[in-house]
């Protein structure tokens, strides 16, 4: 699974984590997909979804 929202192609980005001594070390943070069956083209399918997409109303869920 690529860890990418089907809808608004949001990914994981890096940077870097910054402690309290100022060390910097890299890290990813990855966005909070959830597996939901919703209607795409008429049909419904499993997709992976961001949760901001889903908050949104972007996706039709299937039942």
């Amino acid at each position: 699974m690529s860890r990418r929202c089907e809808i608004c192609n949001k990914g994981v980005i890096s940077g870097s984590q910054v402690s309290h001594s100022v060390i910097h070390t890299k890290r990813k943070w990855a966005p909070n997909l959830k597996r939901v069956k919703a209607i795409v083209n008429g049909t419904p399918s499993t997709i992976h979804v961001c949760t901001r997409c889903l908050r949104s109303g972007k996706v039709q869920r299937a039942i």
